[in-house]
């Protein structure tokens, strides 16, 4: 399984962006996509998880702001963040989970501020 992530970039406070994760290679049954964030100094962080039957989780630091999504037929999810604040900069990750193992993608970079 390969992800490719894209839609990272610089926003404002208050602002919003979305992020795309297009996965490839060995996609049956792929069960659980996520992002991930990991800001500088601090550990890697699960944000929102969805599963192939669209069940979604979320960091409490996000909810209400930020909507996982899937599209199946386009082997894609998506994280729309909203109200974006500065401590929502971080390089965010893209993860697969295809049993018996899961599988990253490359980082994109989102920075809040003004």
């Amino acid at each position: 399984v390969q992800l490719q992530a894209s839609g990272g970039g610089l926003a404002q406070p208050g602002g919003s962006l979305r992020l795309s994760c297009a996965a490839s290679g060995s996609i049956f049954s792929i069960n659980v996509m996520a992002w991930y964030r990991q800001a500088p100094g601090k550990q890697r962080e699960l944000v929102a998880s969805i599963s192939n039957g669209g069940s979604s989780n979320y960091a409490d630091s996000v909810k209400d702001r930020f909507t996982i999504s899937r599209d199946n037929a386009r082997n894609t999810v998506y994280l729309q963040m909203n109200s974006l604040k500065p401590e929502d900069t971080a390089v965010y990750y893209c993860y697969a989970w295809r049993t018996p193992r899961g599988y990253w993608g490359q980082g994109t970079l989102v920075t809040v501020s003004s």
